[in-house]
């Protein structure tokens, strides 16, 4: 992991929980019917989805407050909504997250609705519910009396624009006039494809097509893009330009400098709500002043983990500390305590990785030893290796054992390219830790007996498999102790195995 992400480690622990926000913008709800499809309409040549399941989320502006409260932040939201039951409904969502929504209800308007239809990972259709906005202008003029005492209690405003007429040029100039006298950071994620009405904001995030639609240059030609985006920025008083790439990356422009940050390489199931991702992210990134270039890279992290997921899904703190580690190569860091284990847990099962787990005294690591490992992590994609503590292995092979310490053991196991993450525990037995980390496949050498492993009954409860792997025959630590023990003056005897 380079030294600029670990900045975002303490942020995203403590700091970014004390950041207040303010999000104003086309506020939705997001309806989901998930269903299989197993034949044909006799009526028309479409699919019939039996429904299975329905779910409903903040989506739209709403789905970029839901991110940013994912990551520890206040939020308030501001937008217009319908006086209906989607109203209702998208401000309790909101508020059993803990945002604050101050939505204004406009008098001629009905909530957007959006209501996908899926079978598996696949998107059917999608309806949207919806009229044509005609907001009146006291409407506007009581959106803005809402939005203004709000700007000057956040550390940063964020401006997210879906077209849908919530900000007008009157309102995002007044708002950012607002933001700007009290040095606060603007942040618009846009949608028109006239940029002038977000003029004197600190950046803009749009995406590839956005950007090219609003220089009037073709998408395909990256570089002439690119280059009419940086000639944009003066004419926008803007500081810099962040570009969304897709699977390129994100785009850093400022008149005089250029640069791509690559983007992390994650299967993609769904892009829905990328972008509101990438504006949370980047949002809390300038109201803490931390690194643009870092924040850029971990902007591009917690995109990898939402378009892994199927739907317009926030991201998470713990799951964003979790990608993070998983970028650290140093083997001391591999050593972690178990809220950081947690934490890379539910990265590795949100990007659809096979967590693997065993445990063991390692006391002396030897040829036996590693060839467990590297078994062990090829029965899934990451292996977690939980390692007796100096007392536990006291209380299991008597006083003269450990021969090496713990940290010393647990440093030696992080150094091997086959475990993942090593967790030292004190009790007997791991079943703690593994009733917590819930694995995919539990390993233990061969001289077990399945129905003796620890934990066995609970993997197999959730849907996991428990694999026994051959001992290397004639090798134990018990075995080299005795060895060297005549030579060593020490007393054989003295060692259980």
């Amino acid at each position: 992991m380079s030294s600029s992400l670990a900045e975002f480690i303490p942020l995203l622990e403590s700091r970014w929980k004390q950041i207040p926000v303010l999000v104003v913008g086309d506020v939705m709800l997001d309806r989901y019917m998930w269903g299989e499809v197993q034949r044909i309409s006799p009526e028309a040549p479409v699919p019939v989805v039996r429904v299975t399941a329905r779910d409903e989320k903040p989506g739209g502006a709403a789905n970029v407050a839901m991110n940013l409260a994912g990551l520890g932040a206040r939020v308030s939201v501001i937008g217009f909504a319908g006086g209906d039951h989607e109203q209702t409904r998208l401000e309790d969502l909101l508020r059993q997250q803990g945002i604050e929504s101050r939505l204004v209800t406009a008098s001629d308007a009905t909530t957007v609705t959006k209501l996908r239809i899926l079978s598996g990972h696949q998107q059917m259709m999608r309806v949207d519910l919806e009229e044509p906005s005609h907001f009146t202008i006291g409407d506007y003029q009581q959106l803005v009396q809402t939005a203004r005492p709000a700007v000057r209690n956040a550390a940063v405003l964020v401006l997210s624009d879906y077209a849908k007429g919530t900000l007008s040029e009157e309102v995002c100039q007044t708002l950012i006039h607002e933001a700007r006298e009290r040095g606060i950071p603007v942040l618009v994620d846009p949608k028109s494809r006239c940029f002038d009405r977000y003029r004197g904001a600190t950046t803009i995030c749009p995406n590839l097509k956005e950007l090219a639609a609003a220089v009037e240059e073709e998408s395909s030609d990256l570089n002439r893009v690119l280059r009419a985006g940086q000639q944009l920025l003066a004419t926008l008083d803007m500081e810099f330009m962040l570009a969304t790439l897709g699977e390129k990356g994100i785009a850093i422009l400022r008149s005089d400098l250029r640069e791509i940050v690559p983007a992390a390489v994650r299967q993609v199931f769904d892009v829905s709500g990328a972008g509101d991702t990438v504006a949370a992210v980047l949002a809390l990134v300038l109201a803490s002043g931390a690194d643009l270039k870092a924040g850029v890279q971990l902007a591009n992290l917690a995109a990898g983990i939402v378009v892994g997921k199927v739907g317009t899904v926030a991201v998470q703190r713990d799951e964003l500390l979790g990608v993070i580690a998983q970028q650290m190569p140093r083997m001391e860091d591999k050593v972690v305590d178990p809220t950081r284990l947690l934490q890379r847990v539910s990265a590795w099962k949100a990007s659809g990785r096979r967590v693997v787990f065993t445990n063991g005294c390692f006391d002396i690591l030897h040829i036996g030893h590693v060839q467990l490992l590297e078994e062990a992590r090829r029965k899934g994609d990451c292996l977690i290796v939980a390692m007796n503590s100096d007392d536990s292995v006291r209380s299991l092979k008597g006083p003269l054992r450990p021969i090496v310490r713990q940290d010393e053991r647990a440093r030696v196991l992080a150094a091997l390219g086959s475990v993942d993450a090593v967790i030292i525990f004190g009790e007997r037995t791991p079943l703690r830790l593994i009733e917590a980390i819930r694995p995919d496949v539990l390993v233990k050498g061969g001289d077990y007996s399945e129905e003796s492993v620890v934990g066995a009954r609970e993997v197999r409860s959730w849907g996991g498999r428990v694999e026994l792997i051959p001992l290397v025959k004639g090798v134990s630590t018990t075995r080299l102790i005795s060895a060297a023990a005549p030579s060593a003056g020490v007393v054989s005897a003295g060692f259980s195995a």
